[in-house]
């Protein structure tokens, strides 16, 4: 009940990596140490779901209302600022739906999260198994699942080399219901017990919103100064060095928009794409500077706003996922290709995909999505602007992908509610 060896890890960890994560304002914490408001008992089943992000949190959003639809509650956890939001503009309005903050993994964090939510059961999405917490719920017999996991190459490789201090936390977990053949063969070589996990595919499939036309999409164009009649390409979730990488790989006479992953990053990649005009406020960046190079100041464009880059989807004839192309200094991994292809965009991603590598695959394989490195961009790109067939039939393709792979969302609600409802 007192500190342990984790908290003191964490409490090294802390202090030796101060100037890093002091550099990035961070709200919250009161409740990052567990102080969270105390929730008031209902009398119903609690399920609480976690998911760090924005991106794991828009990965949730079918599956809360079909726990709420059994009657019972949710309480949704997010970890940074960004989930914080996005939990609350998804699940806000909802009834029996408490929004709170995910504590550190300190001990006494733990214990007062724990005291004041008072779930019954917990769902972990995607990962986020950290020992302290996991350990807690257990001594309060509280069952813990991970949803949506995906444990990809690189990381297990990581996971590994902690092995002997996190194998008892994996043991912990009630049930894992996890993306791929592969990832499930790693939850088992972590210490989750073969019996408890299930292959469910991913829940990602199922966020997925088939449609041609996007609310607000046009209004977006005529504010940003979008011409609709010309070629636009738009590159969603883009890291370090893919702007200038884009802006060099568009032919002659093609508009380009770019909307980074971090705000953080907005004045860097306004300087690699010359004369944009930025979102905000509409602005040329820098003002009145670059856009003769290109023609026009109205070629190169830049989203530096949360929130509407599905509207740039909608307007684009071909889309690029970032964080995939492996640059220098760059964040990989990759990030998700699913709500493009959707929409019918013919979609390319880089070779660095190893946080969607089931989605990827079978896309992949469906012949819906096209894979290119930095070097081959500019052939790839060129040959799908030039080819309003080729594009179309991708789009065809990848949506009927989609729509085939729909339905985890309901298979990992229904191991969650036999969980929370099995007797103690």
């Amino acid at each position: 009940m007192g500190f342990n060896g984790f908290d003191l890890a964490y409490s090294v960890g802390a202090v030796a990596l101060a100037p890093l994560w002091m550099r990035k304002a961070r709200s919250g914490w009161d409740e990052r140490l567990g102080h969270v408001p105390r929730l008031p008992a209902m009398g119903a089943k609690r399920l609480m779901v976690h998911g760090v992000s924005m991106g794991e949190q828009g990965a949730l959003r079918e599956l809360i209302p079909m726990v709420l639809e059994t009657g019972a509650e949710v309480v949704v956890s997010a970890s940074t600022d960004t989930g914080i939001e996005q939990a609350r503009k998804l699940y806000g309005q909802m009834r029996r739906v408490f929004i709170v903050r995910y504590p550190l993994d300190f001990s006494w964090s733990v214990r007062r999260f724990l005291d004041a939510t008072a779930p019954d059961a917990v769902a972990l999405c995607e990962l986020e198994v950290w020992p302290n917490f996991i350990a807690e719920c257990t001594r309060r017999g509280v069952p813990v699942a991970v949803i949506n996991g995906r444990l990809s190459a690189k990381s297990f490789r990581g996971y590994s080399r902690l092995r002997p201090l996190l194998r008892p936390t994996f043991a912990r977990l009630a049930l894992a219901g996890v993306h791929d053949a592969s990832s499930a063969e790693r939850f088992c070589a972590m210490g989750v017990q073969q019996k408890r996990v299930t292959v469910t595919d991913t829940m990602k499939w199922d966020t997925a919103r088939i449609n041609d036309d996007v609310e607000g999409a046009d209004d977006f164009a005529a504010a940003m100064g979008i011409d609709r009649s010309r070629l636009l390409v738009v590159a969603g979730s883009t890291s370090e060095g893919e702007e200038r990488l884009l802006h060099q790989a568009c032919p002659p006479g093609v508009q380009l928009l770019c909307a980074p992953r971090k705000p953080e990053r907005f004045a860097a990649a306004a300087a690699d794409l010359p004369g944009c005009t930025r979102r905000s406020g509409a602005q040329q960046w820098p003002p009145g500077g670059g856009g003769a190079a290109l023609g026009s100041s109205k070629q190169r464009f830049l989203l530096d706003t949360l929130g509407e880059l599905r509207k740039a989807y909608a307007l684009a004839d071909v889309v690029v996922v970032g964080r995939s192309f492996g640059l220098p200094g760059a964040q990989k991994g990759g990030s998700d290709p699913i709500e493009s292809v959707a929409l019918g965009k013919a979609t390319i991603i880089g070779p660095s995909y190893e946080n969607f590598t089931t989605v990827v695959n079978t896309l992949v394989a469906a012949d819906g999505l096209a894979v290119a490195s930095a070097g081959e961009l500019r052939v790839v790109l060129g040959g799908l602007l030039n080819d309003a067939a080729q594009r179309a039939a991708m789009a065809r393709r990848g949506r009927a992908c989609v729509r085939e792979h729909q339905g985890a969302t309901r298979r990992q609600a229904a191991l969650l509610l036999a969980m929370l409802n099995a007797p103690k």
